[in-house]
């Protein structure tokens, strides 16, 4: 089933995401070359198709698990999680619809 894991960073977040980053994509892939990635992306601090010194505010990815649980640990693993980018995760079930 589909998981929307939806995060907050914490303020000025950006020099600690350029840190980890690779270890953020690198799972991410993981779960893409598996065909258990939907959609996965940044929310932009400022309305701009490029990022900005002001960084991102969160961030939402939409992965495939067996269950609710399976995918909250995979968010509690994420390297954003652990070295305090994300403030806060909420994890909850996705069902698409469109297209």
């Amino acid at each position: 089933m589909w998981y929307a894991v939806i995060s907050q960073d914490v303020a000025n977040s950006l020099p600690l995401r350029k840190i980890h980053r690779p270890a953020h994509l690198q799972r991410l892939n993981e779960l893409n070359s598996a065909g258990r990635l939907l959609i996965a992306g940044p929310h932009p601090a400022e309305d701009s198709p490029e990022p900005t010194e002001a960084g991102f505010t969160g961030s939402l990815l939409v992965l495939d698990f067996e269950s609710l649980d399976d995918a909250k640990e995979w968010a509690d693993a994420d390297p954003y999680f652990l070295n305090g980018v994300y403030q806060s995760v909420t994890v909850k079930p996705f069902l698409k619809a469109l297209p």
